[in-house]
């Protein structure tokens, strides 16, 4: 006997076919999630930009290195090492000091601003975290009550579980079994 997609044989009265549980059109999600670094990303402007470049920059090795270099060059030219005609900044250095300062003042308010977008960065991660823990969440519960989990009784399961897992990395001693006062025991929940 052969059967075509769909139809059933004699002893399959109770297995869908492929065609109940397939439907034509492919299933999209109507759930759309945000992307930390695509919502961040919307809000960085050119200023912004520009300050993140020059902090990666002189976040750099290669920064240091070529500023010795350059502070090394500055003061041996005048020292009078090349020659007396060489010298355009003798000692103390006050060309020398002025710009090293106004790097500084300029290398810190860039590091400031970088500072700055970064902790926006983060309140943007926490918004999203918290908007999937809680969709994690509402999900979790719907899903639970379906298969018949009482939610007091897994709560107090995680609360016991967090309990021991706290005591572990305070370096206390676990808990006894049941951790907290009318806790269940895991093997007590329905499977």
């Amino acid at each position: 006997m052969t059967l075509t997609p769909g139809q059933r044989g004699a002893g399959d009265a109770n297995v869908p076919s492929p065609a109940d549980s397939v439907t034509a059109t492919p299933h999209r999600s109507t759930v759309t999630l945000p992307h930390e670094r695509e919502t961040f990303a919307r809000m960085r402007g050119t200023e912004e930009r520009v300050a993140d470049a020059i902090t990666r920059s002189a976040g750099r090795m290669r920064f240091a290195y070529l500023h010795a270099v350059w502070f090394a060059g500055w003061i041996l030219v005048n020292l009078g090492v090349f020659g007396r005609a060489a010298v355009f900044d003798p000692y103390p250095f006050g060309l020398l000091t002025m710009v090293v300062s106004l790097e500084a003042i300029f290398l810190s308010t860039f590091v400031m601003v970088s500072q700055n977008r970064q902790a926006a960065r983060d309140n943007i991660r926490a918004d999203i975290d918290f908007e999937t823990n809680l969709r994690s969440e509402v999900w979790s519960a719907h899903i639970g009550r379906s298969l018949g989990l009482d939610a007091e009784q897994v709560e107090l399961e995680v609360q016991r579980l967090v309990a021991q897992s706290r005591a572990r990395l305070d370096g206390s001693p676990a808990d006894p079994p049941g951790g907290l006062p009318g806790t269940p025991e895991p093997a007590s929940l329905p499977k």
